[in-house]
């Protein structure tokens, strides 16, 4: 629990309709979910998609069509919107899926205080991985973070703290 909470940060990126995309304004008054990954990941960012994914078919579908999931790419150079859409469809058509640089997206990060900064990594020639926090920033209604979560959070748990959420103001 974070008290205070984080103020929703206020951006704007691409969304995977090649649209800009106002985060604070779009997800306002909504439970939101935050992530900061790559669709190249080879553990923790499907991981993490997957339990959300779980969670949200757990809350009753009012619920869960009030809860908005955000997915910032830390890795813009590979992941094209298509590329974007198509691995997050593979967890909820729902997902919105944003890209935007490298250095744009840090600067988004700094306004979370609590993430850190997505760094390419170069693991051979022409290949890298990248390195980013492996948390969700979970804001209730009132547009604040008020949960943070690590990996390894089981969906029963999601489900339970998006309800309460969902109360929050």
């Amino acid at each position: 629990m974070i008290t205070p909470g984080i103020p929703k940060p206020d951006f704007t990126l691409t969304d995977t309709r090649g649209q800009p995309y106002n985060f604070r304004e779009r997800t306002r008054g909504k439970v939101t979910l935050l992530y900061f990954g790559y669709t190249h990941c080879p553990d923790v960012c499907p991981m993490q998609m997957a339990n959300i994914a779980d969670a949200l078919h757990q809350l009753p579908p009012a619920l869960a069509r009030n809860v908005a999931v955000v997915f910032v790419t830390t890795d813009s150079e590979r992941d094209t919107p298509k590329q974007l859409r198509q691995w997050l469809d593979g967890f909820d058509t729902s997902f919105v899926g944003l890209t935007g640089s490298l250095a744009r997206v840090n600067a988004i990060i700094k306004q979370t205080r609590f993430l850190s900064l997505a760094e390419q990594e170069r693991t051979g020639p022409g290949t890298y991985e990248v390195g980013h926090s492996a948390v969700v920033l979970a804001f209730a209604r009132d547009d604040s973070a008020h949960l943070i979560y690590p990996l390894g959070v089981q969906e029963a748990a999601w489900a339970a703290d998006l309800k309460r959420l969902a109360d929050f103001r």
